[in-house]
């Protein structure tokens, strides 16, 4: 390990080239070094230049099929994307960790004797910090204090899992610090929902921890959720010539959140019908069968999110296969059916209580009209508001991201490609 004065020379001496390029390929190179040599700068600033320090990332992360199916126990697709959290590190002996991010005037200090959830750190990092601590504890790992500074460029609020991004960076931590790698990269995802769920109060699933853990694109079966089982395939989009863009439609999520609890309950009224706890213990042909019922109990709007569970679970292996054989007319076609379905089954483009507010569902008309016969388009995430996925050829990047960017705003399209890396020890020989 070097002392940080050390890592900025390596770094402008060509040692971590390779390692940045693995990362965020040649194109970046140059904006990547500046950028870590400015983050240890500015880690030097606050705990000096004679520390021996490591470096890591976590990358955001991008859903890429199913839509709202993890709740019932699903199957979905989700990708690394390649903007990151990077953190510099030095181990310390007093047993807290001591961290402040880019941006952010307020440094974080957490007692790592304190393992038990603070209501006062609820919805804060400080009790994500203490919360991946405690899962680590908790499946027989060791922790230690250390100093950190971080800098994201997965911009909060955008829709590709800032915060599950600094979970598992945290984990990567603890892990390279103190358990030289032992914990695998899906348990680090397991230990960072522990700590959202628990220590920040917010009832998310494992999806976005896991995508952001382990990178490249992956399915993840949800069939027991206590232990998913996640297949990664490698994915280079610009291999085929497209460029991956998600937009920000600038939409508010608030009061948003019986909209979004209301399809995970009306799926499981469904299951409950047939005396199953969750859709994926129920077989398709089931519903179908007793639809007539089912929407004289339940309501039109319950059959139709259960159809689009059973057929977005198949869309997301289908996509993985596309990606696997290489088959990518037919990945674009999944994209552009998933969109589909999420759009007019689950019914989750806008809110019923604001119908007048849609920027999700006009980001996907305007999408549509630019892209159709040439790319794929569709809303991702929870929907309602927030952000819509594009997959658009380069030579067509430009004229899209302009027309986007006057609907919603300068910078609200963000230009991406998928990660081959997760949660990563930033090393010259990775």
């Amino acid at each position: 390990m070097a002392k940080a004065v050390q890592l900025i020379e390596q770094i402008k001496n060509g040692k971590y080239n390779s390692a940045l390029q693995k990362l965020y390929g040649s194109a970046q190179l140059e904006t990547q070094r500046e950028r870590y040599i400015q983050t240890i700068q500015e880690f030097i600033s606050l705990y000096g230049e004679e520390r021996e320090a490591a470096l890591y990332s976590a990358p955001g992360r991008t859903e890429i099929g199913g839509n709202h199916v993890d709740h019932n126990n699903g199957v979905v697709m989700a990708a690394a994307v390649d903007l990151d959290i990077i953190a510099v590190v030095s181990k310390n002996e007093d047993n807290y960790v001591r961290l402040q991010s880019k941006g952010f005037s307020k440094k974080f200090e957490v007692d790592l004797s304190v393992m038990k959830p603070q209501q006062k750190e609820m919805g804060s990092s400080d009790g994500l910090i203490r919360g991946v601590a405690a899962g680590i504890l908790q499946k027989g790992g060791k922790i230690g204090g250390f100093d950190a500074y971080t800098s994201s460029s997965v911009l909060s609020g955008s829709g590709l899992s800032s915060s599950a991004a600094f979970e598992v960076v945290i984990g990567a931590i603890f892990v390279g610090e103190y358990n030289d790698g032992s914990i695998d990269q899906v348990e680090i995802a397991k230990i960072s929902q522990y700590a959202e769920n628990v220590f920040f109060g917010k009832p998310c699933g494992l999806m976005d921890q896991t995508a952001c853990a382990v990178g490249s694109a992956i399915t993840i079966d949800f069939k027991n959720p206590s232990q998913p089982i996640v297949n990664k395939v490698p994915f280079d989009l610009e291999k085929y010539g497209f460029a991956l863009c998600i937009t920000d439609t600038k939409g508010s999520h608030a009061d948003l959140t019986d909209d979004y609890a209301a399809i995970r309950r009306e799926m499981e009224q469904v299951a409950e019908f047939f005396g199953k706890t969750v859709l994926r213990e129920v077989e398709e042909k089931q519903v179908f069968e007793n639809l007539g019922v089912l929407r004289e109990k339940f309501g039109d709007r319950a059959c139709l999110r259960a159809i689009h569970f059973f057929a977005e679970c198949r869309r997301a292996k289908e996509l993985y296969q596309a990606v696997e054989q290489d088959h990518f007319e037919d990945f674009l076609a999944h994209i552009i059916q998933g969109g589909h379905s999420s759009f007019e089954y689950n019914q989750n483009a806008y809110s019923i209580k604001n119908p007048s507010e849609q920027g999700v569902a006009l980001g996907v008309a305007v999408s549509q009209h630019l892209l159709e016969g040439k790319g794929a388009w569709r809303l991702q995430g929870g929907g309602f508001a927030g952000t819509i996925q594009a997959f658009v050829p380069f030579d067509m990047l430009n004229i899209y991201k302009t027309e986007i960017e006057k609907v919603f705003g300068k910078g609200s399209c963000y230009v991406l490609n998928v990660r081959n890396y997760g949660a990563v020890a930033v090393t010259p020989d990775m």
